[in-house]
């Protein structure tokens, strides 16, 4: 039986996509194509590593931003699964529509809590710090046609110091994306996982 096909969309660095290339790729699923929004960042460097084929979509470069997303929708057509890896774009409606339950990302909280429009990167961290919360951590959630809003698949929380700033918390939180999102993607890729209104139900 062929193994199904990943998309992973990234913006930068791409360490969540490292961890889905050592756990993921050619054992449970087919990493079949990287794209970035963005050119000359690591995670193609990472992608073109693993012998992944990968291309760039300089959304700054577009003059019509919809073009970004008439490409990537081309670009993606017969995927089993799309996986957000830090990637900074909310993706239009018809993705939605097209890919219903079948695009996953990794957050840096643990929703519903400093998520949303706005909070990405360090603002998620430091948000966290100032509201002065003793845990946080990362969430992997189904994407719907909201920022942050769908069907959570796994989580785990960090503990969060007195001592801790941003970056110290970014990298506590970073070792758990690690964790959680390659084990999310091997779930979806082995059927076990079922959505019941707002709960995801997982047959380990």
């Amino acid at each position: 039986m062929p193994l199904k096909k990943v998309a992973v969309l990234v913006s930068g660095g791409g360490t969540n996509l490292q961890s889905l290339i050592d756990t993921i790729h050619n054992q449970y699923g087919e990493i079949a194509l990287v794209i970035s929004d963005t050119p000359d960042v690591y995670a193609l460097t990472r992608a073109e590593k693993a012998g992944i084929k990968s291309m760039a979509v300089d959304y700054r470069s577009l003059a019509d931003k919809n073009d970004f997303y008439k490409i990537l929708m081309s670009a993606l057509q017969n995927f089993d699964l799309i996986v957000l890896a830090g990637f900074l774009k909310i993706l239009p409606g018809e993705f939605y529509e097209k890919f219903e339950n079948r695009i996953i990302n990794i957050h840096p909280a643990l929703i519903p809590s400093f998520c949303g429009k706005g909070f990405y990167g360090l603002k998620v961290h430091q948000a966290a710090i100032d509201y002065g919360v003793k845990l946080s951590g990362a969430t992997v959630h189904f994407v719907d046609g909201s920022a942050d809003t769908g069907p959570i698949i796994l989580q785990k929380a960090v503990e969060v110091s007195d001592e801790d700033t941003a970056e110290t918390l970014q990298q506590k939180v970073l070792r758990v994306e690690h964790e959680i999102l390659p084990k999310a993607v091997r779930l979806f890729l082995e059927d076990k996982l079922d959505i019941i209104g707002r709960r995801v139900k997982i047959s380990e």
